[in-house]
């Protein structure tokens, strides 16, 4: 299903949007040396009651997972990229995090991810990582517009981790948004220009570049969600919702200043 949503339901996406980054500047703030993932994840579930929003992640179970997913954030530290489930585990200094959220609001969902370096040791790889997704990420956004296809965006995704020197996987990427947190049309992280879904004014997109510093291949882990690189490499992620306008692309889930 594609969604185009109307004037009235663009600014609620808007709202959610907003909630999104700020739970996520929140829980970045909070992600220090020694904080456990599953206060993060309880931190992250008091937010979203409070703003009176729903989880899209805690009851959702979806063929690639092993039933409800029972969390309210993915948590993936290190080797871990996609899907990470909270679990008792205490943030060391230079661990790599990756924070994934989304929630929905008045019936319209956002989805946006961040990676960062816990504390003050900042491994040199991991941060070239870390900005080499974020670099590709505001590529995609800058080839998006009304009459741009998704394959435009997919080259220009994957044109820039490519220059960076990473393997890319076509397993998991983008994804349409809207009354639902995954819908169509889906965004792979690599792709050829002029293919693919035409973009309208109203469409919004959950762009997602991904990367593992040594490998394109991932193995799930034992608790049925989280998916680790298979070399045991760190890995980043990074995701905005946009929103096709009539000018360009508005991000709906950058965070404020």
């Amino acid at each position: 299903m594609i969604e185009i949503l109307n004037p009235a339901l663009l600014d609620r996406a808007r709202d959610t949007g907003a909630l999104v980054a700020e739970i996520l500047r929140t829980m970045k703030g909070r992600s220090t040396v020694g904080a456990n993932l599953l206060d993060i994840d309880r931190w992250t579930k008091a937010m979203i009651a409070e703003a009176g929003a729903e989880s899209c992640y805690v009851d959702y179970a979806p063929s690639f997972g092993r039933g409800p997913f029972g969390h309210y954030i993915c948590t993936a530290v290190n080797d871990a990229v996609l899907h990470g489930r909270p679990r008792d585990y205490t943030l060391a200094d230079g661990d790599l995090l990756t924070l994934d959220l989304a929630v929905s609001k008045r019936g319209v969902a956002a989805d946006a991810a961040i990676s960062f370096v816990v504390g003050t040791a900042r491994p040199a790889e991991s941060v070239a990582m870390i900005e080499a997704t974020e670099r590709a990420l505001s590529a995609g956004i800058a080839a998006a517009g009304p009459g741009a296809r998704i394959g435009d965006l997919s080259h220009a995704i994957g044109t820039s981790l490519g220059q960076a020197g990473y393997k890319i996987n076509t397993e998991f990427g983008g994804h349409g948004i809207g009354s639902t947190m995954h819908q169509d049309p889906h965004v792979p992280n690599t792709g050829r220009p002029g293919r693919g879904y035409k973009l309208r004014p109203g469409l919004l997109l959950a762009l997602e570049p991904w990367v593992m510093a040594d490998t394109a291949e991932l193995v799930t882990d034992a608790d049925g969600w989280t998916l680790r690189s298979a070399t045991g490499c760190r890995t980043a992620h990074s995701e905005h919702t946009i929103a096709i306008t009539e000018d360009g692309a508005e991000i709906l889930t950058l965070p404020k200043p």
